[in-house]
């Protein structure tokens, strides 16, 4: 069922399905909440889903100049709270992965579980900060369709991108679709991210990392390092994917996240 709250400040959608332990998906960007329909079939049918788009994406608008990843942490923090849930797994991916990480850090008794899929846990550096901060002028000097032309093959491998014509298709419709100053506002508040290295030592619950083996935005190096820092942490490489593994090998990214749920 597709709802809407208002949620500090701005109406936040999102997706209310199933029954059962909870879990929540957390998507990336420049996405929304329909990057998890691949999952949201299979999962519901055990457990309740709550798949929200993040403030500046598909249907959750706002207005704001800026906005930081503590914001989006504290959008979901507050639904759950509104929906009454007091314990939830965490599914995040790329910056859906550095908003759960943040809700961890905001809120760990929140947190029953993490799964975190082609993600940082590091602040960006020096370099990435200032690539950061253009990005997000050209997004609004040169809208999304120019962007998603020039970016969206990075964002898969190429096998995917050669042969699963559904999967580019809906990753393309959902870039062209997100508004260029939401996407902006958080790429500006993702550049001024706090470091989360720090805290993964503090997660003593298993916790999964999964990321596509072709993936050029993390790599697999990225995982290993938040995999040595997290004791219970098992790692899961994907094969022939890259960026969005839940998208482009769902059949495997959905049996490994069934396996962890089972050990939770």
């Amino acid at each position: 069922m597709i709802s809407k709250l208002k949620i500090r400040g701005i109406n936040l959608v999102y997706e209310d399905m199933g029954t059962g332990d909870v879990i929540v998906f957390i998507h990336g960007q420049p996405f929304n909440r329909s990057m998890w329909n691949y999952q949201s079939q299979v999962f519901s049918k055990t457990n309740r889903l709550i798949v929200p788009d993040l403030r500046g994406y598909g249907e959750s608008i706002t207005t704001e100049s800026i906005v930081l990843l503590d914001e989006l942490a504290l959008d979901i923090i507050y639904l759950l709270n509104e929906l009454n849930i007091s314990k939830a797994v965490f599914v995040g991916l790329s910056m859906g992965g550095q908003v759960a990480l943040e809700i961890y850090r905001l809120a760990p008794h929140l947190v029953k579980g993490l799964v975190l899929a082609d993600t940082d846990a590091r602040a960006e550096d020096a370099t990435s900060y200032l690539n950061r901060k253009a990005l997000a002028k050209r997004l609004l000097t040169d809208g999304m369709e120019s962007y998603t032309t020039q970016n969206i093959g990075h964002y898969l491998c190429k096998n995917t991108f050669d042969t699963k014509q559904e999967v580019v298709d809906h990753l393309n419709t959902m870039m062209i679709n997100t508004d260029a100053a939401g996407a902006a506002a958080v790429q500006l508040g993702r550049a001024e991210r706090r470091d989360h290295s720090g805290i993964l030592s503090n997660i003593d619950f298993p916790t999964l990392i999964v990321v596509g083996d072709q993936d050029v935005f993390t790599p697999v190096s990225t995982a290993e390092y938040m995999q040595t820092r997290i004791s219970k942490a098992e790692l899961a490489i994907i094969k022939d994917a890259g960026h969005m593994p839940n998208m482009e090998q769902p059949e495997q990214f959905n049996q490994l996240l069934k396996n962890y749920l089972d050990k939770l």
